[in-house]
């Protein structure tokens, strides 16, 4: 089975040693306890995604990659796998995103900057890793064979019966019906100027890939001058592939244009995950799901 999975995706099984923070962070978020952008780089990410794993394992809660927990994660598939390079990945089109949402509405799409860009989020990593593993070579080639987290080997995730957004933790779970988490990601969850709305919610509806209605009026930290506009979809749009609606007004479950920033930095009040993660959730609920905001 995996054999195929990997012919399917055009990767192979790599023959490279990862870190172990690298292993770590694959094997979590092929567990669906991700640790949000794999970037080899201990940190509070990875630190709540692993003792959110160990929790719902039973396993002593040390935050630590530690040989139970490695031992627990470990599905005997590898950690990193090849890619080659396709036509397709190079055909863009790639363009420079602009910082100003009046700028932003003038394009006719969101999508990458880059091919490493591209290819990065493809594979849940940061193009920072993404050139470590693959020094000297040409990543905006075809052809090119390019080792990357082996992300196309995450167990499938079942239906969510709720979920649950943590302030405190900075996290995202999704729980089934006996109240076990069952998934675990990272996430962003508002600001001093636009607290997390605590209390309990439900998922109105999921849209894949929308465009965003900006309102500077909805945001404290406006340009002035700024004036209602429509920003394109694609991946850099500033809710990214997927919006999740809650039952609550101009909030919802989203992606982002910087899966790097995830956990570390603030939103206007909204749940953010990388893209990633946003349509892993969104595969999982749907209307009527419900929402526990806590702090």
């Amino acid at each position: 089975m995996f054999a195929l999975l990997l012919a399917s995706t055009g990767a192979h099984a790599a023959t490279d040693s990862p870190s172990p923070i690298v292993r770590a962070q694959v094997l979590l978020d092929r567990a669906n306890f991700s640790s949000g952008q794999i970037d080899g780089a201990a940190g509070s990410n990875l630190r709540q995604a692993l003792l959110g794993f160990q929790r719902a394992r039973g396993l002593p809660e040390t935050g630590k990659p530690d040989a139970a927990t490695l031992a627990a994660l470990d599905d005997g598939e590898p950690v990193l796998a090849t890619y080659t390079v396709t036509e397709a990945d190079l055909a863009g089109p790639f363009e420079p995103v602009p910082e100003e949402m009046s700028e932003k509405a003038k394009m006719t799409a969101l999508g990458y900057a880059s091919v490493a860009e591209a290819l990065a989020e493809r594979f849940h990593a940061s193009p920072a890793l993404l050139r470590k593993l693959n020094r000297g070579k040409a990543i905006d080639q075809a052809g090119t064979q390019l080792v990357v987290p082996n992300v196309d080997a995450a167990r499938a995730l079942p239906k969510a019966a709720s979920i649950v957004v943590d302030r405190s933790e900075r996290t995202l779970s999704l729980l089934d019906g006996g109240g076990r988490v069952i998934a675990q990601m990272p996430s962003t969850t508002g600001s001093e100027h636009d607290p997390l709305p605590v209390g309990q919610w439900k998922v109105n509806g999921v849209a894949r890939n929308p465009p965003f209605h900006y309102n500077p009026k909805l945001f404290w930290d406006a340009r002035p001058g700024d004036s209602k506009a429509t920003i394109p979809p694609g991946p850099n749009n500033p809710v990214g592939v997927v919006w999740i609606d809650l039952s609550i007004d101009h909030y919802g479950i989203h992606g982002t244009p910087e899966p790097g920033q995830i956990g570390k930095t603030q939103s206007h009040g909204c749940i953010r995950l990388t893209n990633w993660d946003a349509a892993r959730v969104a595969d999982a609920v749907g209307p009527g799901t419900p929402v526990v905001l806590q702090e």
